[in-house]
């Protein structure tokens, strides 16, 4: 089948597609090589380097589509330092710069369900590449690359030790450790059969109570994706442990595919998604870490991000869905974080990426420093900040793109102004249409950039409030 160039699109993270339909080797072995050349004509400048990162999580055939890539990359000229084994993207952001290589070119599909995979591109300076980036990607496939007479070379490397060496310098980790080898504080960690897999065991030790360790391409018929439906066996395991345990504290850390996105779950087995976190870390890393700067946020994001913020006299800027666009600002700005609602933190102390491992790290210094069980350090910062709300997503599948450009195109052609009964008093359009309501509630209406998939968003004082606004927002797409 021949390789059809107008149909590989990114979207916020990476080009993705279901394997051997969108995704195959030959339409890799395309897009590789230009993506190392972009990467190239970008950053060649700065580092004076001719080497490409190569990685994978742990999907179908991801080391052999890794492979692909290291062979092409290396057809054009580019040395490769290919990793000989699953790590989390973070790992391969870290290297790139640690490394002072090109970027990195990494193997996943993040937290999408098993059929696909895809292939994410990394910058130098260790973050996803900005838009104008893979726009060049995408201009230059139609014309594609010759190999050259002098190839380049292959090495491998594992990124593991160099990584986690890095992120152990960012937390108290002796501090953390203590607390569960004292058994003052119980870690349960839902890797997902993702790259997060080991990953808090190197950390912290034997006693992180991981689960779901295992290879599986299906990931339990689920995705790999830090949402209630996919983690019952976690919330199970704490439910039973809350109902035997009555000193230590308790946590659940949630990781997706590649481990870029977390989630947690408090000691009573109640979901806390990045909404809830961020403002904890905001509060945590201000009060005992003494950090500064501005916080990014996606404007799907909390509207108690910017009350905690200003607690603390920070600033904050507002961004388009995807990370890349959190990145950007941080290559731009001194920035304290960079979040998105759907699980993706980075820090201005690191790398301009979301690192769920260092973000569990975080999250566990914060439990551990505080005393409190997060869900407490929550209802503490919202009595704080005056600001009590509620928050659900749901994601809707389209039957076709077709349906997705038709409601689109009705949100262009015909503005809602009342949703479930409530007047709508501000739209905006950074990224889809977010619908500030009479209530102070809000109603986001957003389309996937890589599958016909509608997303809801909605925050409101009552999640009984979110649940019937979804509800609607539902009833309208459908």
């Amino acid at each position: 089948m021949p390789v059809v160039a107008n149909s590989i699109k990114f979207g916020t993270d990476g080009w993705r597609g279901v394997i051997g339909e969108e995704f195959t080797f030959e339409r890799l072995a395309l897009v590789a090589p230009i993506a190392a050349k972009v990467l190239s004509d970008t950053y060649y400048s700065t580092t004076g380097s001719r080497t490409v990162i190569v990685g994978y999580d742990r999907r179908f055939m991801a080391e052999d589509f890794a492979r692909v890539v290291a062979d092409s990359v290396t057809a054009i000229g580019f040395d490769v330092l290919l990793s000989d084994t699953y790590a989390p993207t973070p790992a391969y952001s870290w290297a790139a710069k640690q490394l002072n290589a090109l970027g990195a070119l990494v193997i996943t599909a993040s937290h999408n369900p098993g059929s696909y995979l895809g292939l994410k591109v990394k910058g130098a300076f260790g973050g996803s590449v900005p838009p104008e980036v893979t726009k060049e990607i995408e201009a230059l496939l139609s014309v594609g690359l010759s190999p050259v007479n002098t190839p380049g070379k292959i090495e491998y490397f594992n990124p593991w030790p160099n990584y986690t060496e890095a992120l152990e310098g960012k937390v108290n980790i002796a501090k953390i450790r203590d607390a569960i080898s004292s058994l003052k504080l119980t870690v349960f960690a839902d890797v997902m059969h993702g790259a997060a897999a080991g990953g808090l065991s190197r950390l912290l030790g034997e006693q992180v109570r991981e689960i779901n360790s295992g290879r599986d391409p299906l990931f339990g018929g689920g995705a790999p994706e830090p949402l209630p439906k996919y983690i019952p066996r976690l919330l199970d395991l704490i439910r039973t442990h809350r109902d035997a345990n009555t000193t230590s504290l308790t946590v659940g850390l949630v990781f997706d595919g590649d481990c870029d996105r977390i989630a947690a779950v408090d000691a009573e087995a109640n979901f806390l998604s990045s909404q809830v976190l961020i403002p904890i870390l905001i509060d945590h890393l201000t009060l005992r870490r003494g950090f500064r700067g501005e916080i990014v946020k996606t404007v799907s994001g909390s509207d108690l991000i910017p009350r905690v913020a200003a607690l603390h006299n920070l600033s904050v800027f507002e961004t388009a869905v995807g990370y890349k666009y959190i990145a950007d600002r941080m290559l731009a700005a001194e920035v304290l974080l960079g979040g998105e609602e759907s699980g993706g933190i980075g820090y201005g102390s690191h790398i301009p990426e979301r690192d769920a491992l260092l973000s569990a790290l975080y999250v566990l210094e914060a439990i551990v420093e505080s005393g409190l069980d997060l869900s407490a350090y929550y209802r503490h910062l919202q009595k704080q900040a005056d600001f009590h709300s509620a928050y659900d997503r749901i994601d809707l599948p389209l039957a076709n793109m077709e349906v997705r450009s038709r409601l689109l195109k009705q949100l262009q052609t015909q503005p809602l102004t009342e949703i479930a009964g409530k007047a709508v008093i501000h739209t905006q359009t950074i990224d889809g249409y977010k619908f500030r309501l009479a209530d102070h509630s809000w109603l986001m209406i957003r389309f996937s950039g890589t599958e016909p998939v509608l997303r809801l968003y909605c925050e409101a004082a009552t999640l009984d409030q979110v649940h019937k606004t979804l509800a609607w927002a539902k009833h309208w797409a459908e």
